[in-house]
């Protein structure tokens, strides 16, 4: 009699480095960290990691250089427009070792764009990019992010990032999807806590978080499970009902009505 197969689940990751001083000051709020995330989850890719960080070179070089080395795809935004903090794309050509260039397609789309009497010296600035870098499509300005490696870099306004991110994440090759599935209930975090962890035990292949609320006047929590095996997740599940019930609480299946 042959032994079970033991199938292992294909893990593809990911990292999102936001650039700007503007964003770390608080002057502007980050909204596309999370828009990255939502969409590599539905093709199969775990964000790990997201990163803020300074209009500064060397870490911008650092930063990107040891992501790329650590996860499957890196996705940074902000730092590609035309004024002297857009840094990024010569910042990327450091990390990379290659020089920076005028990129001739992106010449050609920022000169037809904007015209012979509207092109500028700074508006010029966006169609640089390093050698070997492929562009990412931008359908809403024109001025093209780019891809070098398995660096994405995309621009910072929202409503553009995530223009670019639609068109390229189709081309994106994802693993095993992560499902999950939200057990909740009008229980204390520090009620449940300790079968919660003998839970998370049992299951050392699913991830189980749990997540308080206030609702309705009473504190209680979510219990997110989540992993690639259906199977598993359900099973969890059952045993988190009764563990849930056991404690003196009502199971709700998924999020409480507010």
């Amino acid at each position: 009699m042959s032994e079970a197969k033991i199938v292992t689940p294909k893990i593809v990751t990911g990292a999102v480095v936001v650039i700007g001083n503007e964003i770390l000051s608080g002057r502007t709020k980050d909204l596309n960290v999370g828009y990255i995330a939502s969409g590599l989850t539905a093709i199969g890719v775990r964000l790990a990691e997201a990163r803020f960080i300074p209009d500064v070179e060397a870490t911008i070089v650092t930063t990107v250089n040891e992501l790329r080395a650590k996860f499957d795809y890196v996705f940074t935004t902000g730092g590609i427009g035309p004024t002297h903090d857009d840094i990024t794309a010569a910042s990327i050509s450091k990390a990379f070792g290659v020089p920076l260039i005028l990129h001739p397609v992106a010449e050609k789309l920022l000169r037809s764009h904007y015209g012979p009497d509207n092109i500028t010296e700074a508006r010029m600035r966006m169609a640089h990019t390093p050698e070997g870098a492929t562009l990412i499509d931008n359908p809403v300005s024109v001025a093209p992010g780019f891809q070098i490696g398995n660096v994405f870099v995309l621009a910072g306004v929202p409503r553009i990032c995530q223009a670019m991110f639609d068109g390229l994440k189709g081309a994106l090759v994802g693993g095993d999807r992560v499902l999950s599935r939200t057990v909740s209930g009008y229980i204390g975090e520090g009620v449940i806590a300790k079968d919660l962890g003998a839970l998370q035990d049992r299951y050392a292949a699913l991830e189980i978080g749990s997540y308080p609320f206030f609702r309705q006047g009473k504190f209680g929590a979510s219990f997110v499970i989540r992993g690639t095996d259906q199977v598993a997740i359900d099973a969890a599940a059952v045993e988190l009902h009764t563990i849930i019930k056991t404690l003196g609480a009502e199971p709700i299946e998924g999020e409480p009505v507010a």
